[in-house]
């Protein structure tokens, strides 16, 4: 029992910084941010991918030549989970977990399982593939999901306005 509270409240931390993952994607020379404002049709979008309401009236994100960083939070079962998403010729070229909350669920920050999400698109407003889950991940699978079609979503978004 000790080993099993010992590794879940190993799983908690910060894996990468923000900063971190912005010079990783942008080799070392992060754009300045912009922002999106979520009002009208765009935050109506929002919440319909992540089925519930958006908690701020505004996303950062980060844009250089066709590449698009993202970092947003969603909910795994009670805290917020941070990923970090990168996007590239409107395919996802990485999915990170930046920072992670809760106490299950933390194996959705593995390369295996976040592999799933290389190349993937949007169709409608759904990935294009199924993603397997994690047995007692469910819910931070779901999140990954979630934020993994928001980044799609929002940088088609960008791209086209």
């Amino acid at each position: 029992m000790i080993i099993l509270l010992a590794s879940s409240l190993h799983a908690r931390g910060v894996y990468q910084t923000d900063k971190d993952f912005l010079d990783e994607v942008f080799d070392n020379a992060p754009p300045k941010s912009k922002k999106i404002m979520l009002v009208g049709k765009i935050r109506k979008s929002v919440e319909k991918i992540l089925e519930h309401p958006y908690g701020s009236l505004r996303i950062r994100y980060w844009k250089k030549d066709e590449t698009t960083a993202w970092i947003l939070e969603e909910i795994g079962k009670v805290e917020p989970i941070t990923f970090g998403v990168e996007i590239k010729d409107n395919e996802i070229q990485d999915i990170r977990v930046l920072e992670f909350r809760e106490i299950r669920g933390w194996e959705v920050r593995y390369p295996a399982f976040r592999k799933q999400f290389e190349g993937a698109r949007l169709v409608g407003m759904k990935l294009d593939r199924e993603v397997d889950g994690i047995s007692g991940a469910t819910l931070s699978v779901w999140a990954m999901t979630s934020i993994a079609e928001l980044s799609l979503f929002l940088d088609g978004y960008v791209k086209n306005k």
